[in-house]
């Protein structure tokens, strides 16, 4: 996440992106109007209270549902493949992250997507430690052509993916070639589409030392994804309230334990104009 680049806000909020190829090159476009549509899917986030299914790591079911609720929506997350398939098609929004692969979650995830995409539910893919296991990987990348909504990872998941080291350029080239939405973290995060690139500065450093924290960045983008049908715009919305509400957190916080319920507090105190004021978007 970029929350390990903590910094002040800047309250000059100067803010461009250059989109990605084309004869646009020649003109950055004043990225003012994305952080402000940011503000504005935070509120209908909470006036909308959509249900985001995550079928999710084990040891981040606890904490991701704490964040969607803090945001203001309403999370699900059985894995049963009984029942898993209700739940997904009902859902406004589905999370699949390979966090634990395990045989139930394989066959939850097969039944999720069926039944999410007969909804024509928006959903996202969080490839987590593929670059660990190679069958991760191999589903993942299986995953992939499905055409998730969005792509959440790090730089080595992304490497591992696409087979190539994570930049700009390249995590556009992935973006296009599935017709989605990357959200790469880093000390600077990276949110692309084909066309469309912005930089995100916001966070804190112990961002990082929290576990789960990249989990339930995926989890809000899902719910951002219910409530914005431009899925860079959802993409940026969420990981621009993510590391906002980390980077609050981390000035009252005085260590890890302190900082995750920090966070949870100011996700939920968090406004569409305190995130505007807040947002360092390049």
């Amino acid at each position: 996440m970029a929350g390990l680049r903590g910094a002040n806000a800047n309250p000059t909020n100067l803010i461009r992106v250059m989109p990605a190829e084309g004869e646009e090159m020649r003109k950055p476009l004043d990225l003012r109007v994305a952080v402000q549509s940011s503000g504005d899917i935070l509120a209908r986030l909470r006036d909308k209270a959509p249900r985001v299914h995550c079928i999710t790591n084990t040891v981040a079911q606890n904490f991701t549902a704490n964040v969607l609720l803090a945001a203001g929506a309403v999370p699900s997350m059985t894995t049963s493949p009984e029942e898993v398939g209700q739940f997904a098609g009902s859902a406004d929004a589905l999370l699949v992250n390979l966090g634990t692969f395990d045989r139930e979650r394989a066959e939850a995830i097969g039944i999720a997507l069926t039944a999410a995409e007969a909804a024509r539910r928006p959903w996202v893919l969080d490839p987590v430690l593929i670059d660990r296991s190679p069958m991760r990987a191999s589903l993942a990348r299986d995953l992939l052509s499905r055409e998730p909504a969005a792509l959440r990872l790090n730089a080595a998941e992304f490497a591992t993916l696409s087979g190539h080291e994570a930049s700009a350029d390249a995590v556009g080239d992935l973006a296009g070639e599935y017709s989605t939405v990357i959200a790469l973290s880093g000390k600077t995060d990276l949110v692309a589409d084909a066309t469309r690139r912005a930089m995100l500065a916001n966070g804190h450093a112990l961002m990082a030392k929290i576990t789960a924290m990249g989990c339930a960045a995926s989890a809000l983008v899902a719910a951002c994804l219910a409530v914005e049908a431009d899925r860079w715009h959802a993409s940026l919305a969420a990981m621009t309230v993510f590391g906002v509400a980390g980077e609050l957190a981390g000035a009252k916080a005085e260590g890890p334990g302190s900082f995750a319920v920090a966070f949870l507090d100011e996700l939920n105190r968090l406004t569409p104009a305190m995130l505007v004021e807040r947002a360092r978007v390049s």
